[in-house]
Formats: C-alpha cells, sequence, structure tokens
C-alpha cells in the first residue's frame, strides 16, 4: 500500500526572529497589522501555523509532504533561510521529505528582484527593510537596507531549495525534467520572447518528475511564466495573474510532457499525483457570469484560467490536481466526453479557512482528506505590537485582537478584508452602501415576503431580521473561499434562513437596473457556493471521474461556466 501524502498550501514563511545588521535595539521583524489587514494572507502568524501543520502531519506519521507553491513570505533570503532550516529540522526529527513547486512568492524570475517591507518599532511606527538602497524612506521610522530582504531568482533560489525535489537524490527510484534526465539548470531552459518579439531570453522551468517510493510518481509542473519586459526595457514581467493561461502559450512543452508522463505512468501501474501553484479550473468556474455582472470584470474574475486550461489537461490525461494560490478550499470537476479532470485547490495555512490536505491513493480512486487548523500555538505572539499600533493609529480592528483561536483570527481578518479590501475595490459604489445599510429583514420586505416569516410556515427570529447584511456579507465570502469547511463557523440555523432568501430571490422576477437583481444574483452565486461538490473528505474515482463523500456522488457539470437568470 502506498503511504498517505500531506499537501500544504502558501505557508507564505515570514521569519519574525530576523535581525536586520544595524536596526535599532528595538527592532523586530513584526510586520503591520495595518497590512495584515488590507492583504489576503497574515504574516507574523505564518511561522506558528506552518509549525503547527507539520506537527499535526507528524501526530499522523505521515512522512511524504508536498507543498503547492508560495512556501515563502515574498521571496526574501531571510525568510527563504529560515524556511529550509525549519523544514530541515522535521526531515531530521521524523524523517519527512518534501517535494516543492514553485510560487509567484518564492522568486522572481531568472536573477530576482528588490523588495521592501514595514515591520514595527517597539512605540507602534513602523520601519521600512529593503534590498533597494534607492527607494525613498516613506515610514515614519525611516529605513534599513538590506541584502537579506531580496527576492531571489531562480538560479538563486533553486539550489538553496534542492531538498525540496528540484534536484535528483540517489534515494529516488526516478527522477526527470520536461527535458530528460540531466538535473542541471543549463540543462533546463526554455526561450521566452517579449510582446514585441524584439527581446528574447532563456528562462529556467522548475517542474520535475520523481518517484520516492516504489508505484507513487510524484509530478511537480512549474506553472510561473515570465517575460521580458518589450520596448527594450531591462527586466522581466510577471505573468502570474494569468497562471495556467500564460503557461498554455509560452510553456507549450508543459502539458505535452505531462502528457507522457501519464501515459507512462498508466502502462507501468505508477500512482501519478499530479500539483502546480495554479488551478486548473478557477474557484469562480459556475459563477462566473454573475460574478461579472453584479462586480464587473474583477481582478479574481480575469484571473480565472479559461475552459482550455482544464480541456487540456483532461486530454493530456491527467485525472486530479492539486493546486494552491487563490487561498480557497474548493473541489472542481471537469468532464468532455470520456476524459474528466478534478482540480483540488487546497487553502492556505495563512488565511481564512486555514487547513491542509492529505491524498491516499487506493486501487481505484484516491481519498482526499482535509484537516482544519484548531490549535496553533503562539498565533498571538504579535498581539501586544499590533495593540500598541492599533493605539498609536487610533484603528479599530473588529474585535481582531480580542479572538482567542487562530480560527477565530482569521475569519476577523476575513471580516476585516470584506471591509478594507473588497468592498471598496470590487463592488459598486452604491450596492456597497446599500450593504452598510440593510438589514437581512430588508433582504426579506425587497423579495416581497412577510419580514416576519420569509415563508409562509416559518417565524424568522429578530437576531435574524436584525442581522446587519455586512455580516452575511462575510459569510458570503467565508463560504466562496471555505466551501464546506465554513460551515463549521456558520449556524445550521442561519444557513436555514439563507437558502430561504436565495430561493425566495430564485422564484421572482426583477428588472435588471432594480437592487433585486443584484441581490438574486449575490444570492445565486451563495447557493452554488453551498452546493459544490465535496470538498472535506470525498474520494475521486479515477476511472470515472464521481466524487464521492460516503453519502453521495457527483458526477459535475459539462460546462465550466453557469449562466445565471436574472
Amino acid at each position: 500500500m502506498l503511504p498517505k501524502i500531506a499537501i500544504i498550501a502558501d505557508p507564505h514563511f515570514h521569519d519574525t526572529s530576523f535581525r536586520s545588521p544595524g536596526a535599532r535595539e528595538d527592532f523586530a521583524a513584526v510586520r503591520t497589522l495595518a497590512d495584515t489587514v488590507a492583504s489576503t494572507r497574515v504574516f507574523n502568524e505564518s511561522g506558528p501555523a506552518l509549525r503547527a501543520a507539520l506537527d499535526d502531519v507528524a501526530t499522523r506519521h505521515i512522512r511524504l509532504v508536498i507543498i503547492v507553491g508560495d512556501l515563502l513570505d515574498d521571496g526574501q533570503a531571510f525568510n527563504r533561510a529560515a524556511a529550509l532550516a525549519l523544514l530541515q529540522d522535521y526531515t531530521t526529527r521524523y524523517g519527512m521529505r518534501f517535494f516543492s513547486t514553485p510560487g509567484n512568492h518564492d522568486l522572481f524570475a531568472l536573477a530576482g528582484r528588490h523588495m521592501g517591507k514595514r515591520f514595527l518599532t517597539a512605540d507602534g511606527a513602523h520601519i521600512l527593510v529593503t534590498s533597494d538602497r534607492d527607494v525613498s524612506r516613506g515610514c515614519s521610522a525611516g529605513r534599513i537596507v538590506t541584502e537579506a530582504a531580496y527576492c531571489s531568482g531562480y538560479a538563486v533560489a533553486l539550489p538553496d531549495m534542492a531538498e525540496l525535489g528540484y534536484f535528483r537524490r540517489d534515494v529516488d527510484l526516478l527522477w526527470e525534467s520536461p527535458f530528460g534526465g540531466s538535473d542541471a539548470l543549463e540543462d533546463r531552459t526554455y526561450e521566452v520572447h517579449s510582446d514585441d518579439g524584439l527581446t528574447k531570453a532563456r528562462m529556467i522551468d522548475a517542474s520535475y518528475l520523481v518517484e520516492p517510493v516504489e508505484g507513487l510518481w510524484i509530478l511537480s509542473l512549474d506553472a510561473n511564466v515570465y517575460q521580458p519586459r518589450s520596448g527594450g526595457e531591462e527586466g522581466f514581467v510577471d505573468r502570474s495573474e494569468a497562471g495556467w493561461n500564460a503557461v498554455l502559450t509560452d510553456k507549450p512543452f508543459l502539458l505535452s510532457w505531462a502528457s507522457d508522463v501519464a501515459r507512462r505512468a498508466a502502462a507501468l501501474d505508477k500512482r501519478l499525483l499530479v500539483f502546480s501553484h495554479y488551478p486548473a479550473i478557477g474557484p469562480l468556474n459556475t459563477t462566473l457570469d454573475d460574478e461579472v455582472r453584479l462586480f464587473g470584470r474583477t481582478t479574481f474574475a480575469r484571473r480565472m484560467p479559461d475552459p482550455a486550461v482544464a480541456e487540456a489537461f483532461a486530454e493530456a490525461g491527467i485525472r486530479v490536481h492539486f493546486s494552491g494560490h487563490w487561498h480557497v478550499n474548493e473541489t472542481a470537476l471537469l468532464r468532455r466526453g470520456g476524459d474528466f479532470l478534478v482540480n483540488v485547490a487546497v487553502p492556505s495555512l495563512t488565511a481564512f479557512p486555514a487547513a491542509y490536505k492529505t491524498a491516499t491513493f487506493e486501487e481505484k480512486s484516491i481519498s482526499v482528506e482535509t484537516i482544519p487548523l484548531h490549535d496553533v500555538p503562539g498565533f498571538d505572539a504579535a498581539f501586544p505590537a499590533y495593540g500598541v499600533e492599533a493605539r498609536r493609529r487610533g484603528a479599530d480592528y473588529g474585535g481582531i485582537l480580542r479572538t482567542r483561536s487562530y480560527p477565530e483570527f482569521l475569519s476577523h481578518h476575513l471580516a476585516q478584508l470584506v471591509r478594507q479590501r473588497y468592498m471598496p475595490r470590487e463592488w459598486p459604489e452604491d450596492f456597497a452602501e446599500a450593504a452598510m445599510r440593510l438589514t437581512v429583514g430588508d433582504l426579506f420586505r425587497l423579495a416581497g415576503a412577510d419580514a416576519g416569516t420569509g415563508t409562509n410556515s416559518r417565524a424568522l427570529p429578530e437576531s435574524v431580521l436584525s442581522l446587519p447584511f455586512i455580516e452575511m456579507v462575510a459569510d458570503w465570502y467565508r463560504l466562496r473561499k471555505g466551501r464546506q469547511l465554513a460551515l463549521d463557523g456558520i449556524s445550521d440555523e442561519r444557513l436555514a434562513d439563507y437558502r430561504t432568501l436565495t430561493a425566495r430571490y430564485a422564484a421572482g422576477s426583477w428588472e435588471p437596473t432594480s437592487i433585486q437583481f443584484r441581490l438574486a444574483g449575490f444570492l445565486r452565486m451563495l447557493g452554488q457556493y453551498l452546493a459544490s461538490p465535496p470538498s472535506r473528505e470525498f474520494t475521486v474515482d479515477l476511472a470515472t471521474g464521481e466524487i464521492g463523500d460516503g453519502a453521495s456522488a457527483y458526477f459535475g457539470r459539462t460546462d465550466l461556466r453557469q449562466t445565471g437568470r436574472g
């Protein structure tokens, strides 16, 4: 029987123990809370979260661990050194082996790029720690310039991370790259060119296939794409926003090689586990039309993989693909004739809902279990510094500093994101204003329902009727990101009321210019989040694509988009 495998996504490790030479005595590498609540990930809590996940992996006696990219905060040299030391500690103590793929936060192009971050001082001000001597100060406590803050490129970062599968090891039964059996970086390059075709360069691809134990093939696909700048400018363009869309055009050799690997794996009766940083099926695959209709072409919508990506995966014979990047927990299925692809999106350790997954190969299926991070010792180590910062700024962070557990902290963090990032950046101004002043009771009244019942049979308590719509919006984002994992933090009664409201709007006919039309789309998406395939514990039949959770089977849609009606 093949061993169970742990799959971790987006640890975004930040080393709070870093001390910069020449820094003031009160310097600490603690990122500001202001930056944290405006970011899609938390920073200072990443170290405790990764340790908690690996401790849990150790208690389950799992020895093979896959990291689907973004091991590091932003590729800084000091974070890379500390993260690799941490992984080495678990290798020494527990015999763990780690396999990774590069994410867009781990490195940059061939030679890297400058990076700068704001760190707190003892009095709640902030200091800029940067690798760029030419950057303006721009911080209340000045700046520190250090090479340790530099984000390295492939040429430096990959050799440093050699133990993460990127190079051949004698203990492995098989190792190869898309370019053959050599693991030398100079033998693993491909040509890239600028959009205007005037500039060409050789770029390294870090993909590899490894057989660490008899019968198990692990295929890591490097989906990062970098292009030389047009117009003769120096440097490279990061195409991480395009994800696999860019791979299809700029690295067509990658799926051709993956197809050959899948064919050989089937012929040799090997179990194949495939992963990359970016999803092959996007988190909006059933709600994209409603997303665009309600919010326009948001950054999230623009970054979704085209249907051609999943089709190319399925045609290549890849049946299950694990991904990270989006910090979501989701299972998505594409079926095209006899081909299918299941994309398993692994949630981040540094965003709601923090969890990792395990994968176990059975004779004709793969079983996936999602392990939430409940107990994270030390997650609140930065709270005293946050408190000083909040008092200095006169800022109110909605009770986030009174949270008692890591899941509660991340749930509050997401609520802050809704108010400080998603609604200001993505919501139409009038709809955002309505969300701030309406209650759930108002939504029932707007739907033409009796505000006291919402239906003809069930009375709604005042606690529901008076619930601010903005609280429902936060739950909407929790379900969007967590799917089944989000259900742990939303009461059954509240979910039932949401379903009642969704059904009421679905039954109506609304003018496209009305707020009811917008609310119908918003609730239709919520309904899709609740009806999505199993994402906590499930099995995938590797012959049929059937996704089962023990209670029911999900065969999925044959297309990648839902066209909703208003």
